[in-house]
C-alpha cells in the first residue's frame, strides 16, 4: 500500500477474534489475539498508512450471519460490552497521534430509529473518551452505512458514507444478495426499466449532496467502503469507479476500497475478464490499481 502511494487501511475487526460468542464471557479477553491487533498498528506506523480500527462484528450485532445471541440496539448487556471492547482499545492506544490510529465504531447499522442509534453511539463514544478524550472517532451511516445521521453533529465525531450504489453494478451476482443472480448484466450508466438512470449526476444528486449538507454542519465525512464484485465486466467496473473517484475528489472526501486483496479488490480478484499481472505471489489488476492511483 505504501509503495502504491495509499495512506489509509480499514480494518474490519471481529470481537471473535479475542474474546468468545458467549455473552457470560464477553467481558474476558485474549491478549495474545489482541496483540495482532498491536501488529497492524505498528506495521501502519512503520510504513505511514492510517490505521481505522472497525468492529465489524460487536457484542451485539453485524450485518453478516451468524446472528448475535444478544441485541446491540435493544440489550444493554450487549451495549455495556460493546463499549467495554472500546474502552480497551482507547486505553490500549492512548498517547498514539490521530494521524495513526481512528476508530469506527459499528460497520453498517441496519434500518432502525435513527434515535436508537444515536443512544448506541453516545453510549459508545462516551466510554472511549472517559479512557481517551481525544481519540478521532467515526460512525457509520444509517442503511448499512448509506445515510447521514443529523443526531451526530455536535458530538464532535466524523461519519462514514459507502459508495455502493446503484447495486447491480457493484453486486451482481453476489451470493450474499438475494436476486442478483437474477439481475442483467449491468452497464455504466445504468438503466433500470422505467427508473431514472443512474449516472454520474444521479450518484452527486443522491449520494453526494445529502452528506455535503452534512458536512456544512461541521462533520468530516469519508467513505468506508466501496467497490465492485468480481462479476460485473471490467470495463463497466472501471467507468463506474471513475466517476466515484472524481466525485469523491471534487467533494474532498477520502475513501477505503472493499477489499485489497479478494473479490472486490485489485489483488486475486478472480475476475475472468482481466488480464493479472503477477505481483509477489499475488495476481494484480494494474490497470484498476493505476486508476486508484492517478483519480
Amino acid at each position: 500500500m505504501q509503495e502504491w502511494g495509499f495512506d489509509f487501511a480499514r480494518l474490519p475487526m471481529s470481537y471473535h477474534s479475542w474474546s468468545e460468542p458467549d455473552p457470560s464471557r464477553w467481558l474476558k479477553m485474549d491478549e495474545a489475539q489482541l496483540q495482532h491487533v498491536d501488529q497492524v498498528v505498528e506495521l501502519g506506523k512503520k510504513h505511514g498508512v492510517h490505521i481505522n480500527l472497525n468492529l465489524h462484528r460487536a457484542p451485539g450485532y453485524c450485518v453478516n450471519p451468524p446472528k448475535e445471541p444478544l441485541d446491540l440496539w435493544k440489550d444493554a448487556a450487549a451495549l455495556d460490552a460493546c463499549a467495554a471492547h472500546w474502552a480497551m482499545f482507547a486505553r490500549r492506544y492512548k498517547g498514539l497521534p490521530n494521524r495513526e490510529v481512528s476508530f469506527d465504531l459499528l460497520n453498517e447499522p441496519p434500518d432502525i430509529p435513527a434515535d436508537t442509534y444515536v443512544r448506541v453511539v453516545k453510549h459508545l463514544v462516551a466510554a472511549i473518551r472517559t479512557e481517551d478524550a481525544q481519540r478521532l472517532i467515526i460512525a457509520d451511516g444509517l442503511r448499512w452505512g448509506r445515510d447521514p445521521v443529523e443526531g451526530f453533529v455536535g458530538l464532535g465525531i466524523g461519519q462514514s458514507t459507502r459508495g455502493y450504489d446503484p447495486m447491480r453494478v457493484s453486486h451482481h451476482k453476489a451470493n450474499w444478495v438475494n436476486g442478483s443472480d437474477k439481475w442483467a448484466e449491468p452497464t455504466w450508466p445504468l438503466k433500470e426499466d422505467d427508473k431514472p438512470e443512474w449516472n454520474k449526476e444521479r450518484l452527486h444528486r443522491e449520494r453526494i449532496e445529502p452528506w455535503k449538507a452534512l458536512e456544512r454542519r461541521g462533520v468530516g465525512v469519508h467513505v468506508g467502503e466501496w467497490g465492485t464484485h468480481n462479476r460485473t465486466p471490467h470495463k463497466v467496473t472501471l467507468a463506474w469507479m471513475r466517476d466515484q473517484l472524481e466525485l469523491w475528489k471534487e467533494a474532498g472526501w477520502g475513501w477505503a476500497l472493499w477489499n485489497l486483496r479478494g473479490s472486490f479488490g485489485v489483488l486475486d480478484s478472480g475476475r475472468a475478464d482481466v488480464a493479472y499481472e503477477d505481483f509477489r505471489g499475488h495476481k494484480l489488476d494494474r490497470e484498476m490499481l493505476k486508476l486508484l492511483q492517478q483519480t
